[in-house]
């Protein structure tokens, strides 16, 4: 049985009452303070797999649970994706390199709340292209989140997203979008990170849900690899991405994900 509160839209969009917002603050400060926390972990020689037995140890830690261990099979608390890995990279014995870019996501449960995160980080010094790859990704889920206000449309946050990678000479990855969460890992809507201004559902106060766009230095395209979750460049060209778990307010919209340290940039902090 569905006991969750609030109303569905004609979209199937849930929308949260105004209580709710402490309880995806909650779980959202402790991702984020673990993707903080594993920063100074992240070094040439260090491997995915160690990276994510410290992040499995500090979800315990807190008294919370990881939401994708057992989810669908897979068996992890992260997922870390290195330098042409576009997402759902698995960790295990790869060592990183100096100069290895790569994103590490993870969500929790907190109180039946889910905190879904994702950020950059670097082994050691980037090259000057990966650098800019990363600032480019940045700056393109800020852009979405600025478009992300009542009256606005999931369409607008795709249009500001997109518009701006292009203008960049990146491509925006179509085969993977945000999605709506709250007590829920995943939950409608679909959030592209591509679109027409103007276009799809009405932003309404109380709406939950991520934005989390995966730029390329190359093509678009992807493709998924014989284990059913790694997403690779189908030109092996890098590929980067950022992501917050926002709520919709009267006025814009509350980012849940915030880094405590300041430290969402792996250049920040």
């Amino acid at each position: 049985m569905n006991t969750q509160k609030g109303r569905l839209t004609k979209d199937g969009i849930r929308i949260y009452e105004a209580a709710d917002f402490a309880g995806m603050h909650g779980a959202g400060r402790l991702a984020a303070q673990i993707l903080d926390d594993i920063a100074a972990h992240v070094f040439p020689g260090q491997t995915t797999a160690e990276l994510d037995r410290l992040i499995t140890k500090w979800v315990e830690d807190a008294g919370a649970v990881s939401a994708t261990i057992g989810y669908k099979g897979y068996q992890h608390a992260s997922c870390i994706s290195v330098n042409h890995v576009v997402c759902h990279g698995i960790p295990g014995d790869k060592i990183l390199k100096d100069g290895d870019i790569l994103n590490i996501d993870v969500t929790v449960i907190v109180d039946g709340w889910f905190g879904d995160t994702s950020r950059m980080y670097v082994a050691g010094k980037p090259n000057r292209k990966a650098e800019r790859l990363i600032q480019i990704t940045h700056d393109a889920l800020m852009k979405g989140i600025e478009a992300a206000k009542p009256g606005n449309t999931f369409g607008d946050i795709g249009y500001a997203i997109q518009l701006y990678a292009e203008s960049q000479r990146m491509s925006v990855v179509r085969d993977f979008c945000g999605h709506g969460l709250g007590r829920v890992f995943h939950a409608p809507p679909n959030v592209l990170h591509y679109g027409r201004a103007g276009s799809g559902a009405v932003l309404e106060e109380g709406m939950f849900f991520t934005i989390e766009p995966m730029i390329n230095i190359g093509r678009p395209e992807t493709k998924v690899l014989a284990d059913d979750w790694t997403a690779v460049t189908r030109d092996k060209s890098l590929s980067a991405q950022f992501e917050h778990s926002i709520g919709i307010t009267a006025d814009g919209c509350d980012i849940f994900t915030l880094s405590p340290s300041g430290k969402f940039h792996p250049t920040y902090g």
